[in-house]
């Protein structure tokens, strides 16, 4: 996938895909880079971002970027300001405004700050940035165009505006003194047009630069210096950015199924669970790694009969997947398979509410008590390694494939676990009563149950 860059009235799109072949965003705001990295790009650049009135870009989704292995890159704006603060934990700045601020030497965000047009008129910058009027005051100096004194007085001045308010002419004109003072700023007006320093420009021009170069290396993925803490806030980020539908393709989708009525309840109820337990998940700091993935990957090629790469992708494309969002669609379900394991026991009142709603609470109650009064006994023989007993091979071959028409899963244990049961003892147990109520009643309405 291609690097993406969030970029405004710093450079154009051209300058960036003159550099860089790259998907170039709006200027960054909060919600943005996590969006970004769940599309699963190798890099990301961020040049510009939103300051006031929007909520700015926030450091834990670039940290959370930086755990799903994509390297982050900030130069020159909100970029640098990020870079700095951040890179003690994975994100590469560059450019001389991030060394500025990670020395030190800067601090205010207003170094960088300016006012824009809207995107539809290119965010065309309409102040000047602070660090811009440094460097060119430094270049005039050097120069010989401005003495060190009077440059010291303009620099001064810039800094008293308000950063909307930076524009030469007010900068200017805002430093007073005898006609000897008047002719070298008047001199200094007439160099500024031709050798004006853009020092933003010139900073992330060199961040595109170090990324295109990383590219053609293959840097390695970034590999962050601190564990991720999946925080309560930044959990309410992702719960309020979710995953919703991200095209007419997908709304459309979701159109046809609300109009098969019932149906749609069920998918709700199955996406809600869904939902909450992934929360749960990573609240607890489950991962998916790449063994689990490739796991993962295995079993639903198997489950799919997906066996050939073509057939695999074929079916991505059917299905609007990239491999970047097929490795989140796996590693999510495993993680909410994962979370229902870990809390089935705190699940059982929510499970027999649901029972309660669906009116399948009484007729497994009756079944229940029927089942404990007929085969009373039963239980304590099961747990009795000496009882005269049918295999627990065969007892699980029985029950998966006569009563639930399913292949006995490969792990057990695991299966058992799911459920909410301890063990595979655990289910045996269930399973040498439910075989023994089952040769007196003859009771297999449980098995024809369909969730319409």
């Amino acid at each position: 996938m291609k690097p993406i860059v969030f970029v405004g009235p710093t450079l154009t799109i051209a300058d960036v895909t003159g550099i860089l072949d790259a998907d170039c965003r709006p200027p960054v705001s909060q919600g943005d880079i996590y969006r970004a990295a769940r599309s699963g790009p190798g890099m990301i650049g961020i040049i510009d971002g939103y300051f006031d009135g929007v909520p700015a870009v926030w450091h834990k989704e670039i940290q959370w970027a930086m755990t799903q292995g994509i390297q982050v890159f900030g130069s020159a704006s909100m970029g640098a300001l990020r870079a700095a603060e951040l890179h003690a934990f994975g994100m590469q700045g560059v450019g001389s405004i991030f060394e500025g601020y990670r020395s030190g030497r800067l601090e205010d965000d207003d170094e960088v700050a300016i006012i824009h047009a809207p995107a539809d008129m290119g965010f065309k910058a309409l102040s000047v940035p602070m660090v811009s009027v440094r460097a060119t005051l430094a270049s005039a100096v050097s120069e010989g165009v401005l003495p060190q004194a009077i440059a010291a007085k303009i620099c001064k001045h810039a800094k008293a505006l308000h950063y909307a308010d930076r524009e030469w002419n007010r900068t200017i004109t805002g430093v007073s003194g005898n006609s000897g003072v008047m002719s070298v700023l008047e001199l200094f007006k007439a160099w500024l047009p031709g050798n004006f320093v853009d020092a933003k420009r010139e900073d992330a021009l060199e961040m595109l630069s170090t990324m295109q170069q990383g590219l053609v290396a293959g840097a390695p993925a970034s590999t962050p210096a601190q564990e991720f803490e999946w925080t309560d806030v930044w959990n309410d980020l992702v719960q309020s950015e979710g995953a919703g539908a991200t095209d007419e393709r997908e709304v459309g989708v979701l159109d046809e199924l609300r109009l098969s009525g019932p149906q749609f309840e069920v998918f709700r109820q199955r996406a809600t669970t869904r939902h909450f337990a992934i929360s749960q998940a990573r609240r607890q700091g489950i991962t998916a790694d790449q063994t689990v993935l490739r796991n993962e990957m295995d079993a639903h090629r198997r489950k799919t009969g997906l066996l050939r790469r073509k057939q695999l992708f074929r079916w991505l494309t059917e299905n609007d997947l990239n491999e970047a969002a097929y490795e989140q669609f796996l590693g999510e379900g495993w993680l909410a398979r994962t979370a229902a394991q870990l809390s089935s026991r705190q699940l059982d009142g929510h499970i027999l509410a649901e029972l309660k709603a669906s009116d399948r609470y009484q007729a497994l109650k009756q079944r229940a008590d029927a089942k404990r009064q007929m085969v009373s006994g039963a239980i304590q023989d099961a747990v009795s390694p000496a009882r005269d007993r049918i295999n627990d091979l065969k007892l699980l071959d029985w029950y998966f494939k006569q009563c639930l028409d399913l292949p006995v899963p490969e792990d057990v244990d695991a299966y058992a676990r799911s459920i909410g049961l301890a063990s595979r003892a655990e289910l045996c147990r269930l399973l040498h009563c439910e075989r023994e109520y089952l040769s007196m009643t003859d009771d297999r309405d449980l098995y024809d149950f369909e969730d319409n």
